[in-house]
């Protein structure tokens, strides 16, 4: 697969003066919800309407969606509304009831982009279809699933593909649900400039009270769109009621949110400067996760020491760390007075770390 302008040829074709939005329920919940949620989004920015028919749940017991009938619901909301239908699909059956339910837009979710039989049994089943199809990234960071998950879809002759980053999971806690990763969908953008992408920052964050500043980070680098879950009644939705808004709260996220222009110099300099930024914010959060672990080790030492009697200061053990660090830093292009400097703060913030376990009581 190769970058093609005519990978955006359903995206222009909406001839929208903004990013398109998808937005609507995690869940479809009964027909009632569907419809007034739908009505609630019909005179916005919103093109489709999105909703969760099968609901893939990490643990058995959950809510895993009302199934076939509520492509039901869709088509009845379609014909009030207007509005494109977009729902999940998992495996061929889920095909084609969406397309006997003249389903629009179809999503194949991070569990199923894992696994590559699925994405074939799909990608068969859809074979030359003239839906949009839209592939999220896979759980777990990898750019090379992600892309094959959506050559297998160009392989059987679908055209209209599009791709959403809606985060990795981590096992690390951070502020994220599934943590952005962003250097991965850019990489992806790189590759394939022409594919439109799209931010699904409900899933990110799994927070309402973030969708607006991720969002604009994405637009901020260029990102064709969003997907937003959206519910009449967030707090007592079935599923994922943290990460939804009420329609309102859609609307005025989406008046707010900046629009980069995407035809001048200076503009195509700021998108740039914004994606080396975002890469550079990546690995600072990361440094400073990485430090904040070594004080942890740190402060066990300190342990061990107290237990056995031991000095805090051990210089032969610093000076041997020093050199090290000297000589592997030069490698990496690094200058000794640059070493030096970052490897006695962190030395004298380990000490202050020991010496807090030393002036314990326990």
């Amino acid at each position: 697969m190769e970058n093609n302008k005519s990978m955006r040829t359903w995206l222009d074709n909406f001839h929208l003066p903004h990013p398109i939005v998808m937005a609507g329920p995690c869940s479809a919940e009964t027909e009632e919800q569907v419809l007034q949620i739908a009505r609630e989004l019909k005179d916005s920015k919103v093109s489709i309407f999105r909703a969760g028919i099968w609901k893939p749940r990490t643990r058995p017991g959950g809510f895993e969606g009302v199934g076939a009938i509520g492509l039901k619901w869709l088509q009845k909301a379609k014909a009030e509304t207007g509005l494109l239908m977009a729902v999940e699909v998992a495996n061929a059956s889920h095909v084609k009831l969406a397309l006997e339910h003249d389903i629009d837009v179809l999503w194949i979710g991070a569990r199923t982009t894992v696994n590559p039989f699925a994405v074939q049994e799909i990608a068969d089943a859809l074979q030359n279809t003239d839906k949009i199809v839209l592939v999220k990234n896979p759980v777990n960071p990898d750019l090379a699933l992600w892309i094959g998950g959506v050559e297998r879809l160009h392989n059987a002759g679908i055209k209209n593909l599009g791709i959403i980053h809606r985060g990795f999971s981590t096992y690390e806690k951070t502020k994220y649900r599934n943590n952005p990763e962003w250097q991965i969908a850019i990489d992806f953008q790189h590759k394939f400039p022409d594919l439109p992408l799209i931010i699904d920052p409900s899933h990110i964050t799994g927070n309402r009270n973030m969708i607006f500043q991720v969002t604009q980070e994405a637009l901020d680098l260029n990102y064709d769109g969003m997907i937003i879950e959206t519910h009449i009644d967030p707090d007592n939705a079935w599923s994922d009621a943290a990460q939804q808004v009420t329609p309102t709260q859609l609307k005025q996220i989406i008046s707010d949110l900046t629009i980069r222009k995407q035809t001048d110099e200076a503009d195509d300099y700021q998108q740039r400067l914004n994606m080396l930024r975002c890469k550079i914010d990546e690995f600072d959060a990361k440094i400073l996760d990485i430090l904040g672990k070594r004080m942890v080790v740190s402060e066990s030492i300190g342990a061990l020491k107290k237990e056995k009697n031991v000095a805090v200061l051990q210089n032969k053990r610093w000076n041997e760390i020093l050199e090290k660090m000297i000589t592997e830093g030069a490698l990496k292009g690094l200058s000794e007075d640059f070493i030096v400097q970052l490897f006695k703060a962190i030395h004298q913030e380990s000490i202050l770390h020991q010496e807090k376990i030393f002036s314990s009581n326990s």
